[in-house]
């Protein structure tokens, strides 16, 4: 019911900044047509990993491999999942949502996204250019280990500490 409030909120405000400025809206309209048509094919190929991921694993085999019962070594193996993975923010958190309907713990998720969002293994290059090596590397490992700082008290908060 409030998904239906607020595409009726928005489109009250399109047409006020369309009776106010036709211009602007239209340019405005065009930008965040271009903008979704650039996060389009990443957000397709994730939606297609998970996809395939979720039906090659079924949801035993994820519990054994990222699940509660799986511990640190599952924690370990989502970190690294993570690290490694260059997928956006508003990807990741419905990617969470699916393993864990799949029977991924929440610590291992919890792993999974802070490393996903604050360690870049395939950005290295980029920010190393910019940013240098050493700061680079220490940036990356001090966000690794902080996933599991992350990891632990999601998992202190699930059982009710």
């Amino acid at each position: 019911m409030s998904t239906y409030i607020l595409y009726g909120v928005t489109i009250l405000f399109l047409i006020f900044s369309y009776m106010k400025d036709k211009k602007k809206t239209k340019m405005s309209l065009k930008k965040a047509w271009k903008a979704f048509e650039n996060i389009l094919p990443e957000f397709l190929v994730v939606i297609l990993f998970v996809g395939v991921l979720l039906a090659v694993l079924n949801p035993d085999a994820i519990s054994k491999i990222i699940g509660s019962d799986s511990g640190w070594l599952g924690v370990m193996i989502a970190a690294v999942v993570g690290a490694i993975t260059l997928i956006p923010g508003f990807v990741a958190f419905p990617t969470a949502a699916m393993l864990l309907q799949s029977g991924a713990g929440y610590m291992q998720i919890g792993a999974f996204v802070s490393t996903l969002m604050m360690v870049g293994i395939v950005t290295m290059p980029v920010e190393i250019k910019y940013f240098g090596k050493k700061l680079t590397i220490l940036r990356n490992v001090l966000a690794f280990g902080f996933s599991f700082v992350v990891a632990y008290i999601i998992g202190l908060v699930v059982s009710g500490i």
